[in-house]
C-alpha cells in the first residue's frame, strides 16, 4: 500500500509547521501550502496557493490523498467553495477546530466557535472522510507576551488567576497525524487538553524559570486589555470574543483529559516543557 501525500495548510504557522515536521519524519509524503517564501527540511514539497482564493489551491490539491485544513479567517465566507476544490481532489480533510463548539458553555453570538461550528458542518456534509480536532487554548498563544518579556522583563495582561489547560503544539500535531494517516479518528471530534489547568501567573513563571531571569506578572484590568489589544490592531470581533470568554473561565474553566495519551500512546506536554522548548523567543 503506497503511502498517502497530505497536503498542510498553515505549514508556516507553529501547529501547522509541527504537523509537516512530524509527518516528514515519519516519512510520510507531505506537501505544504504557502503563500510566499518558506524553509522546509528537504524531501517536503512547498506548493503556493492561498485559502482566500480556492482557484490558487488547484495545483497544490493535485495528487493529494488527504489534508489538515487550517482556516486563517475569523468567518466561514469562502469556505464552501475551498472544501469543495479539496473534495475534487482528496478523500480525507483534518481540521483544526476549537474547544468551544459543542460544548455546554456554546454561544452562538461568539465570533470564533461561530466560524469554527459553521466549518465543521460544511465538512460533515461535504462527503469526505473527516475528523474535527477540538483543542483547548494553544500555548503557543503565549509568544504574544514575547516581545514585553524579552524588553521589559514583565507581562502586563488581565486575569492573572486564569487557568487553562494548554496544549503544546507539538501534541495537537501529533493528534492530527493520527487522524491523517490512520483511521481511528474517522467521524470523531476529539477534545485534546494540556496536562493540566495552569494560571496565566504560573505561566509567567515558568517562562521566567525556562529563561533564567526574572519576569513578572502585572495585572490590568479586563477594559485596559481590550483598549491594548484594539490599539494593537486586534480585529475587534476578535477581542469582544476572546477575553470577555477567558473571563467567564474564572469559575467554569476548560476541562483536562487523557485523549492526547489515548490517541497518541503519549501523555501531553506540561506548559513547562512548552516554555523551555520556546525559551528563546523569550530571551
Amino acid at each position: 500500500m503506497t503511502q498517502p501525500r497530505i497536503l498542510v495548510t498553515g505549514a508556516t504557522g507553529k501547529v501547522g509547521g509541527a504537523v509537516v515536521t512530524q509527518l516528514h519524519a515519519a516519512g510520510v509524503p507531505v506537501r505544504a501550502l504557502v503563500r510566499g517564501e518558506a524553509d522546509f527540511p528537504e524531501g517536503v514539497q512547498a506548493v503556493r496557493g492561498d485559502l482566500g482564493d480556492p482557484a490558487s489551491l488547484e495545483t497544490a490539491l493535485e495528487g493529494v490523498d488527504s489534508v489538515f485544513l487550517v482556516w486563517p479567517f475569523l468567518s466561514a465566507e469562502g469556505a464552501s467553495d475551498v472544501i469543495d476544490a479539496i473534495g475534487k481532489h482528496a478523500r480525507r480533510l483534518v481540521y483544526l477546530s476549537s474547544a468551544g463548539v459543542g460544548s455546554e458553555e456554546e454561544k452562538p453570538g461568539e465570533a470564533i466557535t461561530m466560524f469554527h461550528t459553521e466549518l465543521e458542518q460544511l465538512i460533515e456534509g461535504s462527503g469526505l472522510e473527516w475528523t474535527a480536532l477540538r483543542p483547548t487554548g494553544f500555548a503557543s498563544n503565549t509568544l504574544g507576551w514575547a516581545k514585553e518579556v524579552r524588553t521589559t522583563g514583565a507581562v502586563r495582561a488581565p486575569l492573572a488567576r486564569l487557568a487553562r489547560p494548554l496544549i503544546h503544539e507539538a501534541d495537537i500535531a501529533a493528534v492530527a497525524v493520527q487522524a491523517l494517516t490512520t483511521d481511528a479518528l474517522l467521524g470523531a471530534c476529539p477534545l485534546i487538553t494540556g496536562l493540566e489547568l495552569i494560571t496565566q501567573e504560573r505561566q509567567v513563571a515558568l517562562i521566567s524559570e525556562a529563561i533564567g531571569r526574572p519576569v513578572r506578572f502585572e495585572e490590568v484590568t479586563l477594559d485596559e486589555a481590550i483598549e491594548q489589544m484594539k490599539a494593537a490592531g486586534y480585529p475587534a470581533e476578535l477581542v469582544e470574543a476572546v477575553l470577555p470568554a477567558q473571563a467567564e473561565m474564572l469559575d467554569n474553566p476548560e476541562p483536562v483529559n487523557d485523549e492526547v495519551e489515548r490517541i497518541t500512546g503519549t501523555p501531553a506536554r506540561s506548559f513547562r516543557e512548552w516554555a523551555v522548548d520556546h525559551a528563546a523567543d523569550f530571551r
